[in-house]
């Protein structure tokens, strides 16, 4: 998705080609498409080959969003060979050759296709057009839900139609938030019709709901199997690992170990916002190259910040003599998280024959829970 550009417009009539340019220009990261005949009223444009089909395929995955200054008709007939599914599809976006409207055609949710179509509805001035239940009647997003602050759907094919369904009927739903930002939905705002909320899956009776939602970095499909066969999982990203380990420790044996140590612990490896060390630290190739691999920032504080935080569960003299701070996992992942305690405190790592060894701690990063007026009555019985 990095290297895709933002917007692909094409037009096929000459007023169409006037409005392409107005909204390319709007917009800023779009390239214009129009057939050779039109070539005179954009020389910036690039050529569109009529029949379009040729132009799509080499385009289909080059761009986040297609818009078609076409008729809806034409555009799904064209479109159609192209389609996989909506987890890669790219959006598309209809607009009349007036632009009086913008009508959102495809990935309206996972591809941001009702985003782009506000977008380009005000730049046009036009009515944007959507379609998707939830969008219409401004209730949760179940499959973005999150999505802008980090959060991750734990399986998009597991439970997401029925829980779409659930929240759009006003079905009884509960959204347990055990970690995460807390305006995922507006904070000033109640939650939708039939949606309740709780802090913890602990004390909840699965029976009671039509669906859960569940934002949690632990691993619920083993300490609470029968509330997670009836929900939908989000992994924010809350915990931070702290690492240490011998010079020279591979890439593989540190993310087998980080691994190891959040399974035994039943927490999810989806969650891991950072992973901290001590500065000296920073140019270790193994350690370097597990946070490239797993799109973790590396995260390093000196030894002196280190050595005068609180909540050290495993202080030693020993690591203290040797990099000046008495403890270096624990430490870090408290002082990178924000943390007061461990969730997990430092671990000891290593395997036959590896020849090195390495600790890893967790802390969770503290989020301000919603306010508990707003937490809405009987949701944990």
């Amino acid at each position: 998705m990095s290297d895709r550009r933002s917007y692909a417009v094409y037009a096929i009539t000459r007023h169409g080609v006037g409005l392409a340019r107005r909204l390319c220009a709007a917009l800023g990261d779009a390239d214009l498409f129009a057939s050779k005949k039109l070539a005179e009223l954009a020389p910036e444009a690039r050529e569109l080959g009529l029949p379009m089909g040729p132009t799509l395929r080499e385009t289909w995955k080059a761009y986040d969003c297609h818009v078609h200054v076409i008729s809806v008709g034409a555009v799904v007939r064209m479109i159609a060979p192209l389609l996989e599914n909506k987890k890669v599809d790219p959006a598309i976006v209809c607009v009349d050759d007036d632009g009086r409207f913008a009508v959102c055609l495809l990935s309206g949710h996972v591809g941001r296709g009702n985003e782009f179509t506000h977008r380009i509805a005000d730049a046009l001035r036009a009515v944007p057009v959507i379609t998707t239940a939830s969008d219409v009647r401004g209730t949760l997003t179940v499959d973005i839900l999150g999505r802008e602050l980090g959060w991750r759907l734990d399986d998009p094919d597991r439970n997401v139609t029925a829980g779409c369904a659930a929240v759009v009927n006003e079905e009884r739903v509960l959204f347990v938030q055990e970690t995460g930002e807390s305006d995922f939905w507006p904070i000033d705002r109640e939650l939708p019709p039939g949606v309740e909320y709780a802090r913890s899956l602990d004390g909840v009776d699965p029976a009671d709901w039509s669906m859960l939602l569940v934002a949690t970095d632990r691993d619920i499909e083993r300490s609470h199997p029968e509330h997670f066969a009836r929900s939908v999982v989000y992994r924010p990203r809350s915990l931070v690992v702290g690492i240490g380990c011998d010079r020279g420790t591979s890439a593989d044996l540190l993310g087998r170990g980080v691994d190891a140590v959040l399974q035994e612990a039943g927490l999810s490896s989806a969650c891991v916002r950072a992973a901290a060390t001590i500065d000296v630290k920073g140019d270790e190739p193994g350690l370097v190259e597990l946070c490239h691999a797993r799109g973790w920032p590396l995260e390093l504080r000196p030894a002196e910040e280190l050595d005068v935080v609180e909540g050290v569960e495993n202080p030693s003299e020993t690591v203290r003599r040797f990099v000046g701070t008495r403890s270096v996992g624990e430490a870090a992942c408290l002082l990178v998280a924000g943390a007061t305690r461990l969730l997990v405190p430092k671990a000891k790592y290593t395997e036959p024959g590896a020849g090195r060894n390495m600790t890893v701690a967790v802390a969770r990063v503290p989020f301000a829970p919603r306010g508990a007026a707003r937490v809405r009555a009987g949701a944990t019985r």
